[in-house]
């Protein structure tokens, strides 16, 4: 589908903006939240529950990501070009160089991919 291209906006990267990480909080606690292709340039994610975001595609630019649990967040092709992410958990199946390419460079990040036996 052309919307999933597309960075958007929705009421989920609205409550991001606004700062209203409680009102975020509960919402992910009881909902599936879908941050794919949100633009969240300069938002401060700090104190959010983002482990099972999907946050495939994201512009993550000058975000402040320090302390964020990203475990198991899915970060395939986001950029966290400039991010701060001193403390941020990142997924096992992203590598550190992927990491440090995307936030020096703005490089969209690629997941390993792992074939279960």
């Amino acid at each position: 589908m052309l919307e999933d291209t597309l960075v958007r906006d929705n009421e989920d990267i609205r409550l991001l903006r606004d700062g209203k990480a409680d009102e975020f909080n509960q919402k992910a606690a009881t909902e599936s939240i879908d941050l794919k292709n949100a633009n969240l340039h300069l938002a401060d994610l700090r104190g959010l529950d983002l482990r099972r975001i999907d946050l495939s595609g994201a512009y993550l630019r000058n975000t402040d990501l320090r302390g964020v649990d990203l475990s198991e967040a899915n970060l395939e092709g986001a950029s966290i070009h400039e991010a701060q992410i001193s403390g941020t958990l990142f997924p096992e199946d992203l590598s550190p160089e992927e990491i440090m390419l995307s936030v020096t460079h703005g490089c969209r990040m690629r997941v390993i991919k792992t074939v279960e036996i």
